[in-house]
């Protein structure tokens, strides 16, 4: 299918759309809310809108056709799309592209429905023994214009080891990270975040209010089985290749689940002025909840009664846009292909 890209003058954005944007920017007014996701892992990428962080619409396109259909990795998946926007307006999107590979998928786009040719990057290619290249997530740091790319990643036998159970024998993760600053070229990958336990599906978001950063992730160690979202505080990002740490970032002691007591995975961090959401997948329940904090991550409020997303949602990336984008973007996804 041939992809067309519109003009970029017909493209105006206000906000950075991934897990960073700039003081002044931050009116509920001028700004809305995008979240990506998956419902089938094959049939590629979802999207829907929110004014308030709140309540989430799905947009749906003619014959309900995804946005991007999956056509790279051994499985040829769209599981975890993770959407950020950085300096040059252009929208990237990382994703899991299989159960096994150790490659992420990458496309990007000028307005979220013309996607560019998909690539494999290959992050992990230079260890033989990873499993996986699980939930990638991106942020960018407009301090420096790079990106960051980070991933949850399986080595047997490289990290302090965690009781397992039958069913996830022999899976030990820990987050991995490379930065670029065009996705041409890519740092070396390193080892971003090593806690003692399995750790997946991290993420970090920037208050537009006062620039703090807050960084979560999941616990998800098999037995007894934790899998709950932890949070920290970050005084600035690590520099490339560094390990987050208290010393290389001023990172605050990890948190304590921030939800109540059941299973969460795919935590999505999103400011919306000076409150920030954390929304997650309760996937034994098959239903989506969230956090809620006015501190920047010290403490937590329940929100799961005030959230509504579509049915099936899955496991993906909240990000704001102005409003005049997303009035482009429902335009644009209800035109016939």
């Amino acid at each position: 299918m041939k992809q067309t890209f519109l003009p970029l003058f017909f493209l105006v954005f206000l906000l950075s759309g991934c897990r960073t944007t700039s003081k002044g920017d931050s009116s509920l007014k001028e700004t809305a809310f995008l979240f990506s996701y998956f419902t089938n892992q094959e049939g590629g990428l979802r999207l829907a809108w929110s004014t308030d962080g709140l309540v989430w619409n799905e947009i749906r396109r003619a014959d309900n056709r995804s946005f991007l259909v999956p056509a790279v990795g051994e499985d040829k998946l769209m599981r975890d799309p993770s959407i950020c926007k950085g300096s040059d307006g252009i929208f990237r999107m990382v994703w899991t592209s299989s159960w096994t590979d150790r490659i992420i998928g990458y496309a990007s786009s000028e307005d979220l429905v013309h996607w560019s040719e998909q690539k494999a990057i290959p992050v992990m290619m230079h260890e033989p023994d990873a499993h996986n290249c699980w939930a990638p997530e991106l942020f960018y740091d407009d301090a420096t214009g790079l990106f960051w790319i980070y991933w949850a990643t399986t080595i047997p036998g490289r990290h302090s080891e965690v009781a397992e159970s039958e069913q996830e024998k022999g899976l030990n993760h820990r987050i991995y990270a490379v930065t670029t600053a065009d996705f041409e070229t890519f740092s070396p990958t390193f080892l971003l975040f090593n806690p003692d336990f399995s750790a997946i599906d991290a993420a970090i978001a920037k208050s537009p209010v006062d620039n703090a950063l807050v960084f979560v992730v999941k616990n998800e160690n098999p037995n007894p089985p934790e899998k709950n979202i932890r949070a920290a505080r970050l005084a600035h990002m690590p520099s490339p290749g560094q390990e987050m740490t208290a010393a290389s970032c001023g990172m605050s002691a990890l948190s304590g689940p921030i939800h109540g007591d059941y299973w969460a995975e795919g935590p999505s961090p999103l400011f919306v002025n000076d409150t920030l959401y954390v929304y997650y997948d309760r996937y034994r329940e098959h239903r989506y909840g969230a956090a809620r904090s006015t501190d920047n991550g010290r403490t937590w409020e329940n929100v799961d009664s005030l959230v509504h997303f579509p049915h099936g949602t899955r496991h993906g990336t909240a990000f704001a846009v102005t409003k005049d984008f997303l009035d482009q973007l429902l335009e644009l996804a209800a035109m016939p292909e």
